[in-house]
């Protein structure tokens, strides 16, 4: 459930070119990966340049270096732990094979890690799990930090305002025609939730538990009060951002 229609796999080249990019392989899952490679062959690309990754979550990264040694070529990340050979990856990197240029946007807040990929010349964003084709993203707390999140989605949103982006590829679900009507929804989307945080903090301070409240019962009551247009199936995932929100909060 966590990853909607499962992970989008995203293979790029320029027309004409031998080698594509390719952005989050996946899970080691035998028909994903074949489905890749079918992808490349129907392109009729014959090499794979390079492996970027938009984050560390293994639904991401954790087929990308055996894919990509499959390859023959690197893997790219922020992190060093995912990467498959000398290159990194950073904010304001610009990445071309054969023609097709990648542009490196710094990201943090779903995870520390975070990175998306502008292409000019399609006027798109590929945004791992930063914004997702259907609902909302988690803010991974700890690592995942909400002051970082809500920054990233200014940087996206002044890209869009700015008509650089006018579409999203999402890690997960469909794409996005519309990046600026999804990324004013995203950010206003955390502010209700912000709101919605501290009214629920209020109503617990005035309803004290008669025994106390443990620090760490805090974050799953105030998932209790506001997460109930979601599925309880999803309430875990629902505490880590209520956790990166209590983190913002306190300053």
């Amino acid at each position: 459930m966590m990853t909607l229609d499962g992970t989008n796999t995203w293979v790029l080249r320029e027309p004409g070119a031998k080698r594509s990019v390719v952005i989050d392989p996946g899970p080691p899952d035998e028909s994903h990966l074949a489905a890749i490679e079918a992808a490349l062959e129907e392109s009729g690309a014959g090499e794979v340049g390079t492996v970027l990754l938009t984050h560390h979550h293994f639904d991401h990264s954790e087929a990308a270096k055996e894919f990509a040694t499959r390859w023959g070529c690197g893997v790219r990340a922020l992190d060093p732990e995912y990467r498959l050979g000398s290159e990194g990856l950073g904010d304001g990197d610009v990445v071309e094979v054969d023609g097709l240029e990648v542009r490196v946007i710094g990201t943090p807040g779903h995870t520390a890690d975070s990175l998306c990929f502008l292409v000019p010349a399609e006027r798109t964003v590929l945004t791992g799990d930063t914004v997702l084709g259907r609902g909302t993203t988690v803010v991974a707390h700890p690592d995942g930090q909400l002051g970082a999140y809500l920054d990233s989605l200014d940087r996206l949103h002044a890209l869009a305002a700015e008509h650089e982006i006018a579409s999203i590829w999402p890690g997960h679900g469909p794409v996005i025609e519309n990046a600026l009507g999804a990324l004013d929804y995203y950010i206003a989307h955390r502010g209700e939730r912000l709101d919605q945080v501290r009214a629920a903090l209020a109503q617990l301070e005035s309803q004290p538990h008669p025994e106390g409240l443990a620090a760490d019962e805090l974050p799953r009551r105030v998932v209790e009060i506001v997460y109930t247009d979601v599925d309880p199936v999803l309430w875990g995932a629902a505490e880590l951002s209520v956790r990166a929100q209590l983190a913002y909060l306190r300053g």
